[in-house]
């Protein structure tokens, strides 16, 4: 995909935030910049300062915590999704999580710098504070969400729910790390689908 079409495809998905007319979003366009993770790379590390936010073009990155010894995902983020440590972006403080891709991962970054400098543009300003704000309340929703499944929820219907966003989605990541984000183990997660299989 080249930039000008993964551009289209950004600019629609932030219809959802703040919309743009053309000469903002020229102005908008302009403190953008398109990198690419490799598999396994990281996007953010604990104990460091995540200084942006992006926007996955393609590719898949999941959020892990490490303890003692063994990392433990807490969420994913695919094409057409934000990916940030938020609180570290926002607060400049390091970050308490990993976000490491899980393939090769095509993304439209801002940087905070970037961003303070929109919040400067009178152009900009108020669009670009809606932006932050709207993103916080959908971090903070996802984060709801998350808690609430598994206080309410079994593993086979947390495991119900991920297969509603896409089953292709789950053919893309490694089974333990969907089991470790289910909170059960890999023999527990294909017990799950071995009874979901005879099921139908």
């Amino acid at each position: 995909m080249d930039s000008s079409i993964a551009l289209i495809s950004f600019r629609k998905s932030l219809e959802k935030f703040v919309e743009f007319n053309e000469a903002e979003w020229i102005v908008f366009t302009q403190h953008l910049t398109f990198s690419t993770l490799k598999k396994k790379q990281y996007f953010a590390e604990c104990d460091k300062v995540c200084d942006k936010i992006a926007f996955i073009v393609t590719g898949s990155v999941r959020y892990f915590h490490m303890k003692d010894g063994l990392d433990i995902t807490g969420y994913f983020s695919f094409e057409n999704e934000f990916v940030s440590s938020y609180k570290s972006y926002l607060t400049r403080q390091p970050s308490l999580t990993y976000i490491q891709a899980l393939e090769d991962t095509r993304l439209i970054n801002i940087s905070r710098a970037d961003m303070e400098k929109m919040l400067n543009n009178p152009l900009l300003a108020y669009k670009m504070e809606r932006f932050g704000r709207l993103v916080a309340e959908y971090y903070l929703c996802c984060y709801e969400d998350r808690v609430a499944s598994f206080i309410t929820q079994s593993p086979e219907e947390r495991y119900l729910q991920l297969l509603s966003n896409g089953k292709e989605i789950l053919q893309r990541m490694p089974q333990h790390y969907i089991a470790n984000f289910l909170g059960i183990t890999p023999v527990s997660l294909s017990r799950i689908r071995r009874r979901l299989i005879v099921a139908r």
